[in-house]
């Protein structure tokens, strides 16, 4: 009887598991960053094209702690083609609450935002084969100041990630 036991509990936890795969992921990857993030920082990541019949969401994964102290992010992000054509785009992303409660998945003070780079409003082709480079850097500056903000702290991961429509 306890040997029944084992197996259908050993049968559960590996159904589990294979549930609980993320079976849409393309390409996801992080660097990084000593909790801080200074603005002459561009942060890169390389791809091979894949599939150019299937349609993909884009998303820029940020993870921060506690010392973030801003209640959005703006990011300058690029995305060159293996042609050498690049888009160049400002996005600004939410990152607290009004009350200041930081946003995010994560039960510690790591909180991990999946944010929309493409393929929210239309459907993304990688329509050319070879290597892709996305690169992104924060473009943060406190108000009423001219100048950036230099080292941006409470960021501590940066990630790229391509999934399956």
């Amino acid at each position: 009887m306890q040997k029944k036991t084992s197996v259908f509990l050993i049968a559960s936890l590996m159904s589990i598991f294979l549930v609980s795969c993320d079976t849409k992921v393309v390409f996801d990857e992080y660097k990084s960053l000593p909790n801080q993030w200074n603005k002459d920082n561009i942060i890169s990541f390389q791809l091979e094209a894949p599939d150019s019949t299937n349609t993909y969401n884009l998303y820029v994964n940020i993870r921060n702690n506690n010392d973030y102290k801003f209640s959005n992010l703006y990011l300058i992000t690029g995305l060159e083609y293996p042609n050498g054509k690049t888009l160049v785009d400002t996005l600004e992303y939410k990152m607290a609450a009004p009350d200041g409660t930081l946003l995010g998945e994560g039960f510690t003070d790591v909180k991990e935002n999946k944010l929309w780079y493409k393929g929210y409003k239309a459907p993304f082709v990688f329509n050319e084969l070879g290597t892709y480079t996305f690169t992104v850097q924060h473009a943060m500056r406190k108000f009423g100041d001219v100048n950036g903000v230099d080292d941006l702290e409470g960021i501590t991961e940066v990630g790229f990630r391509v999934e399956n429509k």
